[in-house]
């Protein structure tokens, strides 16, 4: 008798704690609809409150990557993405709809403003590529930028992922220690104390040096870095 009363009160209190909650909706597939005004990172990727979004389906050139022109010359084709992004969403709700998520916890999703879908716009503009590997929802849309020449399919281009694998290559081979070589995603603590990791294809990841006596470190993969509660350089 005791213990159905001690049962059935701790129930009460639960279903009144619960109501005093803000209200959540929870999926088991790891799936989730955010919409707000969104911050964006670079050209598929950007945040909404607390959220960490990649566009699905496509693949922007870095930050830091330059693409060549149609006559031959460079030009900064990363940040013409993260701007020609930043340009669509400036001002406007952004609503992504997820389709699930990638090995860092990112939300994989479809986002669109009043005006229009973002992942189909920025291949259509030629700051994208269909990413194929993982999908081929807007490989359509990459053949006509490419029959276009737009953007970066004016000319034959390394695309983001060949990028990032050159540079992750060129950053173990040229470490020194054993864990540098295994693992050189950059730890930095910057003068502020915040936590921020450095990706060897990111602009200022050749200046950024490791002070293990100051507790920073290295890295192997996103996913550990962000589990250890450091965030990823903009």
């Amino acid at each position: 008798m005791l213990r159905t009363y001690a049962t059935s009160l701790l129930g009460l209190m639960f279903v009144t704690l619960l109501g005093a909650l803000p209200s959540f909706t929870f999926t088991l597939d790891r799936r989730a609809t955010v919409s707000d005004r969104a911050e964006v990172i670079d050209g598929d990727t950007l945040d909404i409150g607390a959220t960490r979004i990649r566009l699905f389906g496509i693949d922007a050139p870095e930050n830091a990557q330059t693409c060549i022109t149609s006559r031959g010359g460079a030009w900064a084709c990363g940040r013409a993405a993260r701007k020609a992004l930043e340009d669509l969403t400036a001002g406007r709700t952004v609503t992504c709809r997820g389709q699930g998520r990638d090995d860092y916890s990112r939300l994989l999703a479809v986002c669109t403003t009043p005006r229009g879908e973002l992942n189909e716009a920025m291949v259509r503009q030629g700051l994208a590529w269909a990413f194929v590997r993982y999908s081929d929802a807007y490989a359509q849309v990459e053949a006509a930028a490419r029959a276009g020449r737009r953007g970066v399919f004016a000319a034959k281009t390394m695309p983001p992922w060949e990028f990032r694998a050159l540079r992750w290559e060129g950053a173990t081979r040229s470490a020194g220690a054993d864990r540098q070589r295994e693992c050189p995603i950059k730890g930095n603590i910057s003068r502020s104390g915040e936590r921020i990791y450095h990706l060897p294809w990111q602009g200022i990841y050749a200046r950024v040096t490791i002070n293990e006596m100051a507790r920073e470190r290295w890295f192997c993969d996103e996913a550990e870095a962000e589990r250890a509660g450091w965030r990823r350089a903009h």
